[in-house]
């Protein structure tokens, strides 16, 4: 039979025993792996921290072993694009063109053409504005003395009494001008003096005088320098021998007068 050893159980005091040299070893073995750890990281940092420059030193660089390059020399043509190259080889450099700016004249000319526009403009303005002002004064002017020159004529021409028909038409045709002239004498001469004289007619006009209202008896329908149209309320007082006693009509009349050398003429009548 085989032998069988016995031998006493291990007791308390065994296995805590055990226990403490357990923890030992695992503290030792966690110790060295630090310390390793640590060892490794210094190795590793320790070249890089030599790789760089530290501040406040002068970095000495070494010159490669086939030596510097030398940069290309300049070729003439770069030379002429800045200078000229004289004849000895050496280089003059050229003056700095200016640039073309636009000096004093080329800004004044502009300002020049303008004010040039506005002078002919306000020339031009002034020109009219004094026509104007010319041509209201002479219309004022001409209304003032066509409308005398009317109320003057009116009378005259519109009158006549068959002892003196000659005299009366001959100063009536003095106030009258162009074509109405001629028709008043043709008119006189073949109706107007023979009925007269037939019956003994007698015709006195005069201009009526304002009315109680104000209503001027003669009054300017239009004027410009060289015509002017009036109107006249003109009371004629007739006596033939066909009217018993005498008949007094109220007309209004409608002249128009021409400036002309000789004055203010007639050169239309109207009766309205």
């Amino acid at each position: 039979m085989p032998k069988t050893t016995t031998g006493r159980a291990p007791g308390p005091g065994t296995r805590r025993t055990m226990t403490a040299a357990a923890r030992a070893a695992a503290k030792r073995a966690e110790r060295g792996h630090r310390e390793a750890g640590a060892a490794t990281a210094g190795d590793e940092e320790s070249p890089r921290r030599a790789d760089r420059p530290r501040a406040g030193r002068t970095v000495l660089v070494e010159a490669p072993k086939d030596g510097w390059d030398d940069p290309p020399e300049p070729s003439p043509e770069s030379f002429e694009e800045n200078g000229t190259v004289e004849e000895d080889g050496t280089f003059e450099e050229d003056a700095p063109q200016e640039r073309s700016e636009p000096g004093p004249g080329g800004r004044r000319r502009p300002l020049t053409l303008l004010l040039a526009v506005l002078l002919v403009v306000g020339v031009v303005a002034l020109a009219a504005l004094g026509w104007q002002y010319r041509d209201g004064r002479l219309s004022e002017t001409a209304r003032a003395e066509a409308l005398a020159a009317a109320r003057e004529a009116a009378p005259v021409v519109l009158s006549y009494d068959y002892r003196r028909l000659d005299k009366d038409f001959s100063r009536a045709r003095a106030h009258l001008t162009g074509d109405f002239r001629d028709e008043y004498g043709k008119t006189t001469k073949t109706v107007v003096a023979p009925t007269a004289r037939k019956y003994h007619g007698v015709v006195k006009a005069t201009v009526a005088a304002p009315g109680s209202g104000g209503t001027p008896a003669a009054s300017v329908v239009s004027a410009s320098r060289d015509k002017v149209v009036v109107l006249l309320f003109v009371n004629q007082v007739t006596e033939s021998t066909q009217v018993s006693g005498a008949r007094v009509d109220q007309n209004r009349v409608r002249m128009t007068m021409d400036r002309t050398g000789d004055g203010w003429k007639v050169s239309a009548v109207d009766a309205l």
